[in-house]
């Protein structure tokens, strides 16, 4: 298996960190778009979905990087590939716990009510009476189904399973 993991890297692995970019972004981005221009204020574990995006996105782009630069470079390639399956494998059970909690088959945490997209411009007052963040049980919103937490178990799965692909699967899976 170690023989594996040290072959150099290839079109397989530059074209999975490429899509894990690409597809990382644009899933954060659905998310702040949603928030910035719909008004979907999101809760606290919302919020706390989207860190393994944040941290995605880059790591996946540095992989591709390595891919082209120094394809001799097959473990560091693989190991950042790995990292990012590794992520969307927490974001995995932090997006079904929280479809979990909208489904009530158990608690959320405490104080789930934080929420972003306050302005604290101006009068700061008047704008803590206005926004009022959902609670982690209730959905913002259901689209064929799903909440957002719900959509999220399904790009998780997705991206962890590309990931974790190109970082661990056998160069004959690749061809």
């Amino acid at each position: 298996m170690l023989s594996r993991l040290s072959q150099p890297a290839g079109r397989p692995h530059l074209f999975a960190a490429l899509i894990l970019a690409a597809g990382c972004a644009a899933t954060v981005g659905t998310a702040l778009v949603f928030e910035h221009q719909f008004g979907y204020i999101p809760c606290a574990l919302c919020l706390q979905q989207r860190t393994p995006y944040y941290l995605a996105v880059p790591v996946a782009l540095v992989a591709a990087i390595l891919a082209v630069r120094r394809p001799a470079r097959g473990l560091a390639v693989r190991a950042l590939l790995g990292l990012v399956g590794l992520a969307m494998l927490y974001g995995l059970g932090l997006a079904l716990y929280h479809a979990g909690v909208e489904w009530h088959f158990w608690a959320g945490p405490a104080g789930c009510a934080a929420a972003g997209n306050a302005d604290l411009g101006g009068d700061l007052l008047a704008t803590i009476d206005r926004v009022h963040p959902p609670a982690c049980d209730q959905a913002a919103g259901r689209f064929l189904g799903l909440s957002f937490a719900g959509w999220n178990v399904l790009a998780s799965i997705l991206f962890a399973g590309i990931a974790l692909r190109a970082a661990f699967g056998k160069a004959s899976d690749r061809a």
